[in-house]
């Protein structure tokens, strides 16, 4: 993927991880092929690091993978001077030592030779099979020369959909940007800067969600000292400082583990130190930084049940933090990260945050989707681990896809949305929206079944999430058994049931765009905005300005005429919509106006006060007339004194008549009195008189009336 060149002197190391020499390998690499009895000595170190993790894999596949790829990129060199087959050896390595299994280390070794030299994906398929292939193809770069300033965008398309079939194409992918990140030294500041905010924007966020904690906190780190240099030097010369300072960390842990020796629990504890962006963090949070502030306390166990047994003894032997405990194991992470959390305080007054997991958990939470080893494998063995996000997981797969037991909810959610975004500027912008939430909830349906949106999402997410574009007709949304408005945000377990008008011509208003916090509900809300420019001169939110032009009977002879519901008026080919303000309907007497330069027309009763103003600035009237139509849309007013169950019993009025509430809102009350305003669809518009008489005898109600709101700009 045309890797990027980097002097040697990387800005950041990451403690505890080992570095392959590249320029030495790029001296073992330039000797050629080697004999098929031995490894190349170039590809020694992913191959311990691979039999670290996997003892019986077969390197076989691996050294013709590196044959092939050093013979492929044989003379093309990096910026920094090295033999370019040390990108592909180092992206490989990286995976070796988070455990990735062989296939994905063969197609990491190849995943360049497609993009950068004359390998074709035929000869790939041909020598290693189809899955290699397909891995390879899902991290081949589309050319620049095809699609322009879209090419990126698109290439992150391309990308996360093959993702959503194989999540071992962003392994690769994140391996391959995290070598890229080390290796920028050489770029100009500039592209540099270019390529950290892609990072930080996309990547980060991603190798966050795939539960790939290595690898992204190492970005973070090495983003943070490109984008804030500044900052970066004032953390890492307070790191620095603290290294020569006491440890208070060290002593905590050796208390913790002379706890659990003496309570019989074998374990493993360690101190493991904060990256650079975590420490400025809790500096920005804290303020002035404690000793240990630097690290936090890992205690690995062996069972689930021993995590347990670890916190009661610590809770027993320290004094907890009781506000700082959380429980990941019974409630993971959307990512798959399981760890319980708590602080306790140490001997000396020091606070120290305290991690307690398994060493499954351990590889997860580190490793991430890469640590689930093939989920793919035929013979059903691979470990796999369920999603955390409450969405299930894709089953059998849909015809022509592969099912994925680690596909989580987002993912899924993402490739949805990603189908309706055509234009590339869209999906790039609603990609970096979506990947800016950093946290999910779990909400829960009537149906017994469950949603996962991000922290912050309203009904309006939750319509479209269940629903599609069915949502559309959305006018309202029952939250924990109680009518909601769609603007109300949801907590995490919230029981939320959309409610949809049985009025396909509804549709919904821009102002739900200020509450849509998930792009499938943005890009649908748009889409259908854009579809009906006329409901921006809507007064009812969620109910749509008019329809579309139907073709009729003529008006006179030869006359044509446009119409919605049973209004008609001598205007051809115009959109025809009956007004927000007053909401006429057949038997009213009414006149009508031409907006948007005579596209549309908009029908008011005779009474209404935007009639006189439009006369008054010249504007000329349409003639309308009613049709044989009698079902119309109508807004009603109900004036009361609050009491108990009102709200019940004017809407059992309503149903009593047979009308369809579209939409409904309640004022606050004042002075006792309480304002309710209907939308409402009859069957018959010569039922109306009896509703609003039925409405009235209402006990409380003392007034109803047809709407007569102030009329806006047409």
């Amino acid at each position: 993927m045309s890797a990027e060149a980097t002097s040697p002197g990387a800005p950041i190391r990451r403690r505890g991880r080992p570095r392959i020499d590249l320029r030495r390998i790029g001296r073992a690499a330039l000797l050629g092929p080697v004999s098929r009895d031995r490894l190349p000595d170039a590809l020694a170190h992913v191959a311990d690091a691979h039999r670290a993790h996997h003892p019986d894999a077969d390197l076989a596949v691996l050294q013709r993978a590196y044959l092939l790829a050093e013979s492929s990129h044989r003379g093309q060199m990096r910026k920094s001077g090295e033999p370019y087959i040390t990108h592909p050896l180092a992206v490989t390595l990286i995976l070796a030592q988070l455990g990735a299994e062989t296939t994905t280390l063969t197609a990491s070794l190849l995943h360049d030779t497609v993009e950068d030299t004359e390998v074709t994906l035929d000869q790939v398929r041909e020598q290693f099979g189809e899955e290699v292939c397909y891995l390879v193809d899902g991290v081949t770069k589309l050319e620049k020369v095809d699609y322009g300033a879209a090419a990126e965008p698109e290439t992150f398309r391309k990308m996360l959909v093959a993702t959503g079939d194989d999540v071992r194409v962003m392994s690769i992918k994140l391996a391959d940007r995290l070598h890229n990140m080390r290796t920028l030294g050489v770029m100009r500041p500039e592209k540099q800067a270019r390529i950290a905010n892609v990072t930080r924007d996309v990547l980060i966020p991603l190798a966050e969600r795939l539960g790939v904690q290595a690898l992204k906190t190492e970005l973070e780190d090495l983003v943070f000292a490109i984008l804030h240099p500044e900052e970066y030097a004032r953390t890492s010369a307070v790191i620095a400082a603290a290294a020569d300072g006491p440890d208070p960390l060290t002593a905590i842990a050796g208390n913790v583990a002379s706890v659990l020796r003496e309570a019989g629990i074998p374990s493993e504890v360690l101190v493991r130190p904060r990256h650079f962006v975590s420490v400025h963090r809790v500096r920005i949070k804290r303020g002035e930084l404690r000793g240990s502030d630097f690290g936090r306390v890992l205690v690995l166990v062996g069972e689930d049940a021993d995590c347990y047994a670890v916190l009661g003894e610590l809770h027993t032997c320290f004094t907890p933090v009781i506000s700082e405990f959380k429980d990941f194991i019974a409630a993971p992470k959307f990512n798959l990260y399981q760890s319980l959390h708590t602080a306790v305080v140490g001997p000396d007054g020091e606070v120290a945050e305290v991690l307690i997991r398994t060493h499954r958990m351990h590889k997860v939470a580190e490793a991430g989707v890469i640590a689930l080893g093939n989920p793919y494998a035929a013979d059903g063995t691979a470990q796999t681990t369920e999603p955390a996000d409450g969405e299930g997981t894709d089953g059998e797969g849909t015809e022509g896809e592969r099912a994925d037991p680690t596909r989580p909810g987002w993912l899924s959610r993402l490739l949805q949305w990603q189908q309706s975004a055509s234009d590339p500027d869209t999906f790039w912008t609603s990609l970096r929206a979506d990947l800016a939430q950093d946290r999910e909830i779990t909400v829960f349906r009537t149906d017994g079944g469950t949603l996962g949106l991000p922290a912050g999402a309203s009904c309006v997410d939750a319509a479209y999430a269940q629903h599609g574009d069915a949502a559309h007709t959305c006018i309202g949304a029952r939250v924990n058994g109680r009518l909601a408005t769609l603007s109300t945000v949801l907590k995490d377990g919230d029981t939320v049931q959309p409610l949809l008008a049985e009025d396909a011509a509804s549709g919904p208003s821009p102002d739900w765009l200020d509450h849509a916090r998930t792009p499938a509900a943005r890009i649908a809300i748009t889409g259908w905005l854009e579809a009906h420019p006329q409901a921006a001169d809507s007064g009812q939110p969620g109910v749509p300005a008019g329809r579309e032009p139907q073709s009729a009977p003529p008006f006179g002879p030869g006359t044509p005429r446009a119409r919605t519901a049973s209004a008609v008026v001598e205007q051809p080919d115009a959109a025809v919509r009956l007004a927000g303000c007053c909401t006429p309907v057949p038997s009213d007497e009414v006149t009508g106006f031409t907006v948007r330069g005579g596209a549309a027309v908009t029908v008011h009763r005779l009474r209404c006060p935007a009639v006189a103003r439009m006369e008054a600035v010249g504007r000329a009237q349409v003639a309308v007339s009613w049709g044989d139509e009698q079902a119309c849309r109508v807004t009603l007013v109900a004036e009361s004194f609050g009491r108990p169950r009102l709200l019940a019993d004017l809407t059992e009025a309503i149903a009593g008549a047979d009308a369809a509430v579209i939409s409904a809102t309640v004022e606050p009350p004042s002075e006792q009195r309480v304002r309710h305003t209907y939308t409402l669809r009859l069957p018959d518009a010569a039922g109306l008189p009896a509703l609003m008489r039925a409405m009235r005898e209402v006990p409380g109600v003392y007034d109803v009336s047809r709407a007569q709101h102030p009329a806006g700009a047409l």
